[in-house]
């Protein structure tokens, strides 16, 4: 028995919806946002999706109100007798805090991942996790999509024969290697040490970019601290150009000027985040497609392992 298909959006991730339902082939379903003076806000959806396989989209951006709104939509689609209910979680916020790595923290992802499940979620859809561990934060079957399906072709359209791919730390030399791997390329790292977040105190390179065109790969860019400076490394250790392909374009504080004032020839970026304004460097690939073709999938019930150029 098929069921019929309800695609909403929440506040921060509308445009990126938008494309999504034309792509899927249909209208975003309509939810009301309710303010009160004091702040506090609710949702309703205003048809009917009792029955419907609910695709709630929604990149966990702060402020921490976007993870609000989605719960309580998530909850008004289960009040309101949904058959499933998947949440779209293009970029999965608190990601960064996935594990207990100094006395009295709390592991934000997990605790996310509960709310989400205990809202009333069926099924989970996102794209290039911060560790791929957080899959197995959630309760329901979860859909780990990457944006390797898209910077992959993307770079070799670009055709640089003295290619080199790069990862920015330890932490993202596997997902470098798989796209080293991918493209027969070598791989270089940049080593750094940090005082404290979002704070470099030593960097230094690992393999030989000489004369090579540099492209650094990572999951995330927030303050563009990190790759900025690593750009800058790989050309004072004789590199031909440096790019970057990022999947989450956070973009927070001084990063536009920074990238703007470095030597990046080109910064690399999906719309699982709306970038706040234009520049001059950044190139936007949409992964409206992809998520559409992945929804399709789940409701024919049908392998999306096709859609795996390489793994993270």
């Amino acid at each position: 028995m098929s069921h019929k298909v309800k695609i909403l959006a929440c506040s921060a991730s509308e445009p990126l919806a938008k494309q999504i339902a034309k792509s899927y082939g249909q209208e975003l379903g309509e939810v009301e946002l309710q303010r009160f003076s004091d702040g506090e806000f609710g949702v309703s959806i205003k048809e009917t999706v009792r029955g419907c396989d609910v695709f709630i989209i929604q990149s966990t951006t702060p402020p921490q109100e976007n993870l609000m709104e989605m719960l309580l939509i998530i909850d008004a689609a289960k009040r309101a007798s949904a058959h499933k209910i998947v949440a779209v979680l293009p970029y999965f916020g608190w990601a960064r805090q996935d594990r207990k790595d100094q006395p009295r923290v709390a592991i934000g992802a997990k605790l996310v991942a509960n709310m989400l499940v205990t809202a009333g979620v069926n099924r989970v859809m996102t794209m290039d996790l911060h560790a791929d561990q957080i899959q197995g934060f959630f309760e329901v079957p979860v859909d780990h999509l990457f944006a390797s399906t898209l910077f992959a072709p993307y770079l070799k359209t670009k055709d640089l024969d003295n290619l080199i791919i790069a990862a920015p730390d330890a932490g993202g030399s596997k997902r470098a290697n798989a796209y080293a791997k991918f493209l027969n390329v070598d791989l270089a790292l940049c080593y750094k040490q940090r005082k404290k977040a979002n704070e470099i105190s030593d960097m230094t390179i690992i393999g030989d970019v000489k004369g090579k065109d540099v492209v650094i790969i990572d999951d995330m860019i927030d303050t563009a601290g990190t790759l900025t400076k690593s750009a800058q490394l790989f050309m004072d250790y004789g590199a031909k150009s440096v790019s970057a392909c990022c999947t989450h374009a956070i973009l927070s504080g001084p990063a536009h000027q920074r990238i703007e004032d470095s030597i990046l020839k080109e910064l690399i970026v999906t719309n699982t985040i709306e970038l706040k304004k234009e520049n001059s460097k950044i190139k936007v690939l949409s992964v409206a497609d992809l998520f559409s073709e992945i929804m399709k999938q789940h409701i024919s019930f049908k392998s999306i392992s096709k859609h795996f150029l390489f793994g993270n």
